[in-house]
């Protein structure tokens, strides 16, 4: 099976690197076909593309919503129940929109999040790694910042949530059934995406990811200190 996938990446990276050199797409696209395989075929984490913004006009969503509060960092066509680890698949669909973002669907097997605004996200990391915890993969865009973790149950997040004295508003939790945007997408807020910390061997192929539990109480005192709020949903 390691063998079969081995040749159908090769195969994929081959005939990306013909249509790069035959004028389309472009070196940051590619950059994007590249981060959507090793994602699902080094950590087996699910992908699809984003919607992306509308052609001629990059400040606004390719989606029908002329008023989308993420442009271009949300699933649309296909849906977020396509996502997928099979490299043909993911091969077709950056083929054909090689400027798609990348979107990891949390949950189930694959990495949840807990994200929370840019502003307050420095303290929250220093006080996580003043405690000598372990962290996972941190993506940052200028807006938002979001915590890679282990999946987790609703009845797990509701325990943990519930204990809080008051949780607000700006922190957000991405389990099942919800997505986040993975390097080198484009951001919606402007920019780009990037690791603000590097995902990290854990056991075998998977990347090393701390339990939610960790690091809710950090987050959730930063989040409280962020200034007004800290209440922007753009990711």
């Amino acid at each position: 099976m390691r063998e079969i996938l081995g040749r159908r990446l090769q195969w994929l990276r081959s005939s990306w690197s013909s249509l790069r050199s035959s004028g389309r797409p472009d070196g940051d696209s590619g950059a994007l076909l590249e981060a959507a395989l090793h994602c699902a075929s080094a950590w087996r984490w699910p992908v699809l593309p984003g919607v992306g913004r509308a052609a001629g006009d990059a400040s606004r969503c390719a989606c029908p919503d002329r008023d989308c509060v993420v442009p271009g960092a949300h699933p649309f066509d296909p849906g977020l129940l396509a996502a997928t680890t099979d490299a043909r698949m993911i091969g077709w669909w950056w083929t054909n929109r090689p400027s798609a973002p990348v979107l990891l669907a949390t949950g189930g097997g694959a990495p949840c999040a807990v994200s929370l605004p840019a502003v307050a996200a420095p303290g929250a990391l220093a006080r996580l790694d003043a405690l000598g915890l372990r962290l996972g993969p941190v993506v940052a865009t200028s807006t938002r910042w979001s915590l890679l973790v282990a999946p987790y149950s609703l009845e797990r997040l509701g325990e943990l949530l519930y204990a809080q004295d008051h949780v607000p508003s700006c922190l957000r939790f991405h389990g099942e059934g919800g997505y986040l945007l993975l390097p080198p997408s484009p951001a919606s807020g402007g920019g780009q995406v990037r690791w603000e910390r590097e995902p990290a061997a854990g056991k075998g192929r998977e990347v090393w990811l701390p339990e939610v539990g960790t690091v809710v109480d950090a987050l959730v005192e930063a989040s409280s200190g962020a200034p007004g709020g800290g209440s922007r949903l753009a990711f």
